[in-house]
């Protein structure tokens, strides 16, 4: 009889197994070239390249992307300035009380804004191969969050540098705005007993930039090197780290640049003090749910003439009569009541926005003329931000957007630079 050992193994089991070993292989290989380094550098002291006072060795352990690795280290005193450490954390930018590898920190930290929760990113890791709890991520993420945001601060000091220079100038530069509400923990949360609010609800608001280039075939324009920037309060502070981002992704060579949002007014005041040159465009979504408002407002139970009315309307908007339908929502009677409140509110809304609505004019330009980029970005943004449960606080989402931002915009590898 054939013994257990002659049964036939899966693809699956053996390939696992060799990954085993070959993790384990890299880990003793890390291990021993990590020792290596440290014996060769010793107790020296990278910044002042002094030999510590005082010194002793001690184990160190640390978490890396093949497993756990034992070294023994030096600590010591600093005869330079006096201060106490590890001249090996110090050499290799780890804290110090830091249990994590630089590269195993990039993998969590990515799992962690690609992940719909902490806990996501923990059993992705997991499988892996790399098992850490899920409130190791979260620390993780503030503490590198919080390091994106300070990089990003230092940023908006400098001048910023094109990234492709040589690339000739793109035909159209395509910027947008919009903002979605986010749960905060209000001042009341976690008390028994308060009149103030344990839940409070604050707008989030995302800018999106892209390089817009015309098909060769004639087909709508292609959508390149999309860039993304939030903020949680004023409008301004969002236009300008957006401005910035833009004209690293090539804002300041564009042939034309075009403004797409809703009728939100701070997005208007943003573009208005950012890009006061730029054409502005109406949503053209965001233009049809307002006649569709004033549509229910003037035949509230006729559906049929509601329907004539509103698609009538539309058609004129996107066919380049869209001063027709302008004078003849200034034209509508006022009413009393509630219909009338509406009738108003749309019309003043219509006329605010009356020099952007060219829908047909940049449409056979290929224009984009709807707002489709950002609002795309604000539903994957919520996704992440407004799941069962979550309630944030300013400081804890700043630092997710940051390190987010981070990712998307080409300032990861950064995070990880020492001095």
């Amino acid at each position: 009889m054939s013994s257990e050992t002659d049964a036939p193994r899966s693809l699956r089991d053996m390939e696992l197994e060799v990954e085993a070993e070959g993790r384990e292989w890299m880990r003793r290989r890390l291990e021993e070239k990590l020792q290596t380094e440290a014996n060769r550098h010793g107790g020296v002291f990278p910044q002042s390249g002094r030999k510590a006072h005082h010194r002793r060795q001690t184990p160190m352990h640390l978490r890396t992307a093949f497993g756990t690795v034992a070294l023994g280290v030096w600590q010591g005193k600093d005869p330079a300035d006096g201060h106490w450490g590890c001249p090996m954390r110090e050499r290799w930018g780890l804290s110090a009380h830091q249990r994590l590898s630089p590269a195993l920190e990039d993998k969590l930290g990515y799992f962690a804004t690609v992940t719909g929760s902490y806990e996501a990113a923990a059993k992705l890791a997991a499988k892996v191969g790399t098992p850490v709890e899920d409130s190791t991520i979260q620390v993780l993420v503030q503490r590198l969050g919080a390091k994106a945001e300070k990089q990003t601060q230092a940023r908006l000091e400098e001048t910023p540098a094109e990234k492709s220079p040589a690339r000739a100038p793109t035909p159209l530069a395509v910027l947008m705005m919009d903002g979605f509400q986010v749960r905060f923990r209000g001042p009341g949360w976690g008390k028994k007993k308060t009149v103030q609010p344990r839940v409070e609800w604050h707008e989030s608001k995302l800018g999106v930039f892209y390089r817009h280039e015309q098909a060769a075939d004639g087909a709508r324009g292609q959508l390149l090197e999309k860039v993304m920037v939030s903020w949680q309060g004023e409008g301004l502070e969002l236009g300008r780290r957006l401005h910035w981002e833009a004209l690293r992704g090539g804002l300041g060579r564009a042939r034309e640049v075009l403004a797409v949002a809703d009728g939100a007014p701070w997005i208007w005041n943003v573009v208005a003090d950012r890009w006061g040159q730029a054409h502005q465009l109406l949503d053209f979504y965001h233009a049809s749910q307002h006649l569709w408002s004033l549509g229910v407002a003037l035949h509230p139970k006729d559906e049929v003439a509601r329907r004539a009315w509103v698609e009538g309307r539309l058609h004129w908007l996107r066919h380049g009569q869209e001063k027709k339908v302008l004078r003849e929502i200034a034209a509508l009677p006022r009413r009393r009541g509630e219909a009338g409140k509406v009738i108003r509110r749309e019309a003043n809304y219509f006329a605010a926005h009356a020099g952007r609505m060219n829908y047909r004019k940049l449409d056979r330009r290929g224009w984009p003329i709807a707002s489709g980029a950002v609002e795309s970005g604000c539903r994957s943004r919520q996704c992440r931000r407004k799941r069962p449960g979550q309630f944030w606080t300013p400081t804890g989402l700043r630092h997710l957007d940051a390190l987010e931002e981070a990712r998307d915009n080409g300032h990861w590898d950064q995070l990880w630079l020492t001095a």
